[in-house]
């Protein structure tokens, strides 16, 4: 879809996209060409994406062969994509993706993908529930913002490390397959943007242990400024604690955003054992 057609659909509807909600419409073919060509999405494969908008993305990915369920949260739309978009391997579910059971619209007996264009404004609280579901995605492609995808990446020491990219770095290889500029969308964000390429690693983790870890994660990086020794002390004791960062072979006073993933996974089996 180029910019001439999404802004034929958007008079359709008369409908003007909304900052608030992140509807920045991604009309650039060879883009979308690129982001299929990196997800590399296979005839009969489950594909969820989240905000299809005029189906852009989706149609490309439709043919393909893969199966895609594209949940959607603008009505006007729903009832655009319901008129225009009619393929049998084509599922639309209208509702906000960061309250539906995600769950129920993924298989639960094989694996799965996502991909999309994400609404900036939901991509972390959207991410977060991926990795809380029993079964997560085997892989991942993502339109993200720049700084958001920094996040992801970002390594211990740097100042974009946090709570965020030791979860999604414990479970996946992240890496950024292209940087975005603004231009390529409509109406052009103030920011910009990356395509994110995700890859699941390959271990078999407890959906207990993964929880823990995360609890963990979320606690030190709560006061990520204070001594990561003291901030755990106060949950789990100050003699298990020190033990725990003895095995790991980290110091009392260390910062959170110096601890590497691995590190952290020491910490959850040590204080949860």
């Amino acid at each position: 879809m180029n910019r001439k057609e999404l802004l034929t659909a958007l008079e359709a509807i008369g409908m003007r996209p909304g900052r608030g909600l992140g509807q920045n419409f991604l009309c650039d073919g060879n883009l979308l060409d690129a982001i299929v060509r990196e997800a590399a999405p296979q005839p009969g494969e489950m594909v969820l994406e989240v905000g299809p908008g005029f189906g852009a993305l989706t149609r490309k990915l439709l043919d393909s062969g893969a199966r895609v369920t594209a949940v959607e949260f603008d009505h006007r739309i729903a009832e655009y994509l319901r008129r225009n978009l009619k393929a049998e391997n084509f599922t639309l579910i209208e509702a906000d993706a960061c309250r539906v059971n995600l769950a129920e619209l993924v298989p639960a007996d094989r694996p799965y993908r996502s991909i999309a264009n994400l609404p900036y404004s939901i991509s972390s609280i959207f991410l977060m529930r991926l990795l809380e579901l029993p079964r997560l995605p085997e892989g991942m492609v993502f339109m993200l913002q720049r700084e958001m995808a920094d996040r992801l990446c970002a390594a211990p020491g740097s100042k974009d490390y946090g709570a965020l990219s030791v979860r999604i770095q414990f479970d996946y290889r992240v890496r950024i397959a292209r940087a975005v500029p603004p231009e390529v969308f409509y109406p052009p964000p103030e920011v910009d943007s990356a395509v994110v390429a995700f890859e699941r690693r390959e271990q078999e983790v407890d959906p207990v242990f993964r929880r823990h870890l995360s609890g963990i994660v979320r606690t030190a990086f709560s006061q990520r400024r204070k001594q990561m020794g003291r901030v755990l002390a106060s949950n789990f004791g100050r003699e298990k604690v020190e033990a725990a960062f003895a095995a790991a072979g980290i110091a009392w006073e260390i910062r959170p955003d110096r601890v590497p993933v691995e590190t952290f996974v020491v910490l959850t089996e040590k204080l949860f054992a």
